[in-house]
């Protein structure tokens, strides 16, 4: 057994949104004799009063915005931040709008709230667009959730120091904890970019690549049917960047829960950085089809998969942080493509999933998990510069489950793990050798290395002195970096205020505790 740590990194998740206590204080007297025909001491300085933590205090009222109903004001709602103006978003966002960023004001999603309505697989252009400011505050609560539809766009850009927080209601009232999850819905991106698993059954393969001219899939769990996908690898679905989701994954049906962000067939015209993930209670972030490149990700506490790639997505994502919680999560990634074992898809359908992940740090640490890294289906995995710590000596650092899937390996370059019994796993056909043979047929791998992270994700001198990969010649999204893994060797640095901190990963951010709410 090894690894005493226990830290997250994946985003404050739906349970950990509640706030922290002001710190009370106590200012001393003083008093003393004085002594006749001599001089008066010099009197003791009364001591600085420690000042309380700022508080909230309401806004007067809601903003006017464009959409039919407006929002409503649902009065107010106190928690160890102070009290804040509620305003309850409308069900429909239907011309572009604004959402502004006032001090004492939180945006209530109530049930399913929607940018636009579905444009249909063969629509162009943009229908509606919502703008969201740096700084504000979005709060829900049980199956609630937020849905960008197909033909849609938002604009949710946060800053490095006023990130856009999605959080539970419990958050604000002070009553989430490091270990909450599931106290809401979560974000859904969906566009018009190629799907592979067509609802209709019937599919696109290398031998008819044509078969469904019109391959749709349809978002799981919701009541209103919600589709997604179409023919536009470019489609953008806006911008989503500096943004926290925190304690999602309410379970809309059984076993249908959201993730902290789900994205379906969003296309390469969408921009996605600096996202943190935390306490999800089920994915982290899970893409179906679509494609896009993303950057700065950081997934803490997921309950299930941190990352979960599947049914034609392509993604391409650099530098990226995933930290589990020590008694909860599945795999870092989860990979497939269509998998004609498990829902009739055929395994060559197209497209066909790939994911390339660069310049990461994988810290393992659920009981629940035996292996950090699983493909299968037929999906392409690349993994390049990156460094995976395993929880225990059994625990296995690469899964590839299936002859389809081994063959469909991209390739693996200046990967370490520290992988003790069993550091890759073949399963489904597939022998441990036969994977083995994959990871060494790439460059500077290792995965019996000894780990040297400091502050659990923080490079230590094994890991800056391992040679490091030009990943650009897998995508020119990606460069040569200084050294392998998510962090050189500056936390707050690399992930800074745009995070939240929590006992599973303390990244240093003046925003604070994703157990609270910021105060700018």
């Amino acid at each position: 057994m090894k690894k005493i740590q226990r830290t997250l990194v994946l985003g404050c998740s739906l349970v950990a949104l509640a706030g922290c206590g002001a710190d009370e204080i106590v200012s001393p007297g003083t008093s003393g004799d004085i002594i006749i025909n001599n001089p008066a001491p010099t009197p003791t300085p009364t001591p600085t009063p420690t000042p309380t933590q700022a508080q909230v205090t309401p806004a007067a009222g809601c903003p006017t915005i464009a959409s039919t109903g407006g929002l409503t004001d649902a009065g107010t709602l106190s928690g160890p931040t102070g009290e804040y103006r509620v305003c309850t978003l409308p069900t429909t966002f239907d011309v572009d709008d604004n959402l502004p960023f006032i001090n004492g004001l939180v945006y209530q999603i109530n049930n399913r709230v929607n940018v636009g309505t579905d444009q249909g697989f063969n629509s162009t252009g943009t229908d509606v667009t919502l703008t969201v400011e740096p700084g504000a505050i979005f709060i829900a609560q049980a199956e609630s959730f937020f849905v960008v539809n197909r033909g849609n766009a938002i604009e949710a850009d946060g800053t490095p120091t006023r990130p856009i927080i999605w959080t539970s209601r419990d958050n604000l009232l002070g009553l989430s904890n490091d270990n909450s999850q599931a106290q809401w819905g979560g974000v859904v991106l969906l566009g018009r970019a190629p799907v592979s698993d067509c609802s209709d059954q019937v599919f696109n393969t290398p031998g008819a690549p044509n078969a469904n001219a019109q391959c749709e899939q349809q978002l799981e769990g919701t009541v209103v049917a919600t589709p997604f996908g179409g023919t536009d690898i470019d489609d953008s679905s806006g911008s989503f960047t500096y943004n926290q989701i925190r304690f999602s994954g309410f379970e809309l049906q059984q076993a249908n829960e959201l993730q902290s962000l789900t994205t379906g067939g969003m296309g390469r015209g969408t921009t996605i950085n600096h996202v943190l993930s935390f306490n999800s209670s089920d994915d982290g972030l899970e893409f179906f089809g679509g494609g896009f490149d993303g950057s700065e990700i950081a997934v803490v506490g997921a309950s299930d998969d941190s990352l979960d790639v599947d049914t034609g997505a392509k993604v391409n994502l650099d530098t990226v942080l995933v930290v589990q919680r020590a008694n909860t999560g599945d795999s870092i990634i989860e990979l497939d493509s269509p998998d004609d074992l498990a829902d009739g898809t055929p395994g060559d359908a197209l497209p066909q999933t790939e994911f390339q992940v660069n310049n990461f740090t994988f810290v393992q640490r659920s009981s629940a998990s035996g292996q950090a890294v699983r493909a299968r289906g037929g999906a392409a995995l690349s993994l390049t510069n990156g460094v995976i710590d395993v929880d225990t000596d059994d625990d296995v650092c690469i899964r590839i489950d299936e002859t389809i899937t081994l063959n469909a390996i991209i390739g693996f370059d200046s990967v370490v793990c520290d992988g003790a019994n069993r550091p890759v796993r073949g399963s489904s056909g597939v022998s441990d050798a036969e994977v083995q043979a994959v990871v060494d047929a790439g460059t500077n791998n290792d995965l019996t290395f000894a780990i040297t992270l400091t502050d659990l994700v923080v490079n230590g001198a094994n890991e800056n002195g391992h040679p490091v990969f030009d990943a650009s010649v897998r995508s020119t999204f990606f460069g040569t970096p200084a050294a392998i893994g998510a962090v050189e060797s500056d936390l707050s640095a690399d992930f800074g205020d745009w995070t939240c901190n929590s006992a599973t990963l303390d990244f240093g951010s003046a925003t604070g505790s994703c157990t609270s709410l910021p105060i700018y």
